[in-house]
Formats: C-alpha cells, structure tokens, sequence
C-alpha cells in the first residue's frame, strides 16, 4: 500500500514540474497578446504609408519642435491626464513601460538606430532620468505624478521626403521621435536639455491612431488622432540637421543666427522646388498683382466703366483711322513736280 502511495506522490510531482514551465510559457504569451495590437488593428489605426525602401530620391531632415508654439501645444497640454485625454510623453512612457513599445537609446551622434542591441531595458531608461516606478515582474506602473510630462518641452522627429517612382508621388513621412527633458539644478541654473530616446513612428503610430487630440482652441471638439496629426504636419518645427556625410548640425557650419537662419530657408526652398521642377510647376510672380474673383472663380462683373492704367494716349475708332488716312492720300508726295494751288514754287533765274 505504501508502495503505491509513494507512486503516486511522485507521479504528481513529476506532472507537476511538467506542468509548470508550460503554464509559465503560456501566461507569458496571453501577457504579450494584451500588451501588443495585432497585425490587422495595427493596419486599422494607422494613418501612415510605409516608405518604399527602393526610392530613387530621399532626403531626410531633424527638426525640433517648440511645446511653448501655438502649433504645437497639442503634443503638451493637458499637462495631467484629463478623463480619457493625455498628451504625448504620458501616452509614450506608458507605453514603453507596459511593454507594447520599444524605447532606443539616444547615441552621442543623434541618429536613431533601431536594433535590439541599442534597445533600453525599461527600468535603466526610468533610473537614468530619475522616473518613479513600481516593478510588476516585468511591466512597470508609473503614478500620473511622476510622469515628467511638465518637463517635455521639444521634441526631435525625423522626416524622409522621397519620390516613389512606382507611383509617381513625393510624400514625406516621419520616421522617428524623441521627447526632449528641460531640467534646470536645483539652485536655479541654466535650463539643460536632455534627448531620452528614440522611438520608431511605425510602432507607436497605431497607438496615436487611437488617441484623439484637440488642435484648435476655438474649436474645442477633439476631431483628429494623433496619428493624423503628423501624417498631415499640423506641428512647426525648425530644421536643425539634415542627413549629410559628415554628420554635421546646421550649427556647425552656420557662424551666426542670421546664417542659421538662411541655412534653414534655403534647406526648405530645395524641399519646395524638388516637387516643383518635378512636375513643372512654375512659381507664381508675386509682382504682379492678382485679380479678385468671385464665387466659383468668376471674376464679378462691375457697372463701372474699365479705367486703363496705361499712360498712352487712347486708341481712335476704325472711322476716324479711315477719315485720316484717306486725307493724308490727297496730300501731295514730298518731293513731287505737281503742286496744288495753294501751294508756291520758286526757280532759280539764270543770270
């Protein structure tokens, strides 16, 4: 009897230890379902198109975007979490710390690179910049007020401009994010900025598909997604490096702010005029002064009579042309032997 007492202990042992790293293996999994979207929700919320990676003509430019703009305050406020309502950096973190985004390493040369070796491991990313955390086994809970959100005040974002020869379209299209933290020390020194990390668009961009955002303070209807937001570049930022061989910021080689400044004008003219030579499309003379016109692109008719604004002297009627050109027939030639008979001839006489 003991015998098969003892048979059976270790036969529920033995299923037991079996068991075990299964049941782990498959809460492990349904714990990764909840965190990521699928495949299909994914295509369903987002709004960009992916760059074709066989372009024939790319250029790709950093901006910084400025929270304090009008423009771009909708990536800001509301500051807390307002019911269903949060900006950018609360949406991202949390994100990042619930394990359905990864978060990139910000190197030394500014560039993002999304590769698992330059991914962060989330609790050294929140240690580094002294976020408050509590540890779930893998997933991480953040209190809304210790989200730095107040201190996200710029952001830097990559955009590729390309020409797609299979559809004969230019399009530009963010690529990257990095939300930047202005810190100042504690007695009051002069504020530091503090890049976090890169994160790819392509893997936020569903989520920000789903977050509604209000963009207009006379319209406070919530009538767009994040996503749209940056598909249809509603935000304005400046232009503070361009891909180039040497890695170099505009900075580098722009000695003052009025070269940095016509750096950054020349740099959108080239964007401008690429399209435009594209296509053909002349730049309209802004000397000349366009005319108004009315509704449906009619020009409004006007009881007024037509002033000219030439200086020359009107022209004469068909009529008067006729009447004068008919008088100069009867004058005589220049020169001529006949004369009429009011006219006088004087000869030389012979001595």
């Amino acid at each position: 009897m003991k015998k098969y007492i003892l048979f059976a202990l270790a036969l529920i042992v033995c299923i037991t230890i079996d068991a075990q790293p299964k049941g782990r293996i498959k809460a492990e999994e349904n714990k990764k379902s909840e965190n990521t979207l699928s495949e299909r929700a994914k295509a369903q919320y987002t709004g960009q198109i992916p760059a074709p990676d066989d372009v024939v003509w790319k250029r790709d430019i950093y901006r910084m975007l400025n929270l304090t703009q009008e423009k771009n305050a909708a990536l800001y406020y509301p500051v807390e979490p307002l019911g269903d309502r949060v900006n950018l950096f609360t949406l991202v973190l949390r994100l990042i710390a619930e394990g359905k985004v990864p978060a990139y390493e910000y190197r030394s040369d500014g560039n993002e690179l999304f590769t698992e070796e330059n991914k962060y491991k989330v609790n050294e990313m929140l240690d580094k910049f002294y976020i408050y955390y509590e540890d779930n086994g893998g997933t991480y809970t953040i209190a809304d007020s210790d989200i730095p959100s107040g201190d996200v005040l710029s952001y830097f974002i990559k955009e590729s401009t390309y020409y797609d020869q299979r559809t004969a379209t230019t399009a530009t299209k963010v690529t990257a994010i990095c939300p930047v933290l202005h810190r100042s020390g504690d007695y009051g020194e002069e504020v530091t900025k503090y890049p976090m990390f890169w994160l790819n668009y392509d893997d936020v961009s569903p989520y920000f598909g789903m977050t509604p955002v209000m963009t207009s303070s006379y319209n406070n209807v919530s009538n767009m997604s994040l996503d749209d937001y940056f598909a249809t570049h509603q935000y304005d930022g400046e232009i503070y490096k361009t891909a180039n061989l040497q890695n170099k910021l505009l900075s580098d080689y722009c000695k003052n702010d009025t070269a940095l400044t016509a750096e950054r004008e020349r740099i959108e003219g080239e964007l401008k005029g690429f399209e435009n030579e594209l296509w053909g499309i002349e730049e309209p003379d802004t000397t000349q002064v366009e005319e108004k016109k009315g509704l449906f692109g009619h020009k409004p008719k006007s009881s007024e009579p037509k002033v000219s604004a030439s200086t020359s002297k009107p022209k004469k009627s068909e009529s008067s042309q006729q009447k004068v050109s008919r008088k100069r027939e009867k004058l005589p030639r220049s020169g001529g032997s006949s004369s009429s008979s009011g006219s006088l001839s004087v000869r030389k006489q012979k001595r």
